[in-house]
């Protein structure tokens, strides 16, 4: 189930920052049809730190209902209090989703010993496996790999996303924990390497704008057709690199919103592209053959 591109959805908005459902169930569908081996709902891209809990709900369940077992369901649950993602795992996990996608707490940066009590914590409370996610260039904590491995070997917790750019750290995580925890990429640009020492695919912002290419691209590496695989990553290298020119989802909504997908809008604090970008994005979505 936790193999090859997954792709962590945006949020589709109107310019006043209101949900759009209707977007919302397009982009569930090209990514059914594309390829996609996966999606997370309210994950880092989909703006999780606005979402509401009933939109995040409604999000979550509209997606169970359009997919229909597609598609797995990943649901970002993480915050930075122990006792309210308890309280919202308990919830989710009532709904008919696959697993609960976990990020590091954020800003109050817990030691490592803080971090596997409040894992271990959130999972005794949920009925749905579990992934941690690891992205210490915005949480400001890394999960380091020893407390992966004590992790790993608690009941319910599956497998990490791992968005550290090392593909010593896979090799490291994949060499202390059980054979059978999942270790996926946190990062477009590395991926391919991840994957090659062992991950078992992406969890991919780059994969909302070229989800077929995505696709391919893990699917050769997890076959070890490395050649194949980087000749299929090249034209999408600009890609991965300007999808993060400013704070991930800014640049990748608006390039889905010149391609029509979604609309224009981002929640504050968060603000559109700065016009500076727009033709080193255009640049790269012309390489990556998504935008003539």
């Amino acid at each position: 189930m936790f193999a090859g591109s997954l792709v962590a959805l945006v949020t589709p908005m109107a310019s006043d920052g209101s949900l759009d459902f209707d977007a919302w169930s397009r982009l569930l569908e090209l990514h059914a049809g594309s390829g996609t081996a996966g999606v997370v709902v309210g994950g880092t891209t989909g703006e999780s730190a606005t979402l509401r809990e009933a939109e995040l709900r409604e999000l979550t369940e509209r997606a169970c209902t359009q997919l229909r077992g597609r598609l797995p369901v990943i649901v970002g649950a993480g915050s930075s209090s122990t006792v309210a993602t308890i309280e919202r795992v308990r919830w989710l996990s009532e709904l008919p989703i696959d697993a609960l996608l976990l990020v590091t707490p954020s800003y109050n940066r817990p030691p490592q010993e803080g971090l596997y009590r409040h894992f271990s914590a959130v999972a005794a409370a949920a009925s749905k496996p579990i992934l941690l996610y690891n992205v210490p260039a915005r949480t400001a904590v890394d999960l380091k790999p020893p407390t992966v491995a004590r992790l790993a070997r608690v009941a319910g917790i599956v497998g990490i996303k791992e968005a550290v750019p090392d593909s010593g750290r896979v090799h490291e995580l994949l060499g202390s924990c059980p054979r059978e925890f999942v270790v996926l990429s946190g990062d477009d640009l590395t991926a391919r390497e991840a994957i090659a020492v062992g991950a078992r695919g992406v969890i991919s912002v780059t994969a909302n704008v070229a989800p077929r290419a995505m696709s391919e691209m893990v699917a050769a590496a997890l076959r070890g057709e490395s050649a194949r695989a980087a000749e299929l990553d090249t034209p999408l290298a600009g890609l991965h690199r300007q999808l993060f020119v400013e704070a991930n989802p800014i640049p990748v909504k608006w390039l889905l919103a010149q391609l029509g997908l979604i609309g224009p809008g981002i929640r504050l604090p968060l603000t559109p592209l700065a016009a500076e970008f727009h033709s080193a994005v255009r640049a790269a979505a012309r390489a990556a053959g998504i935008l003539s």
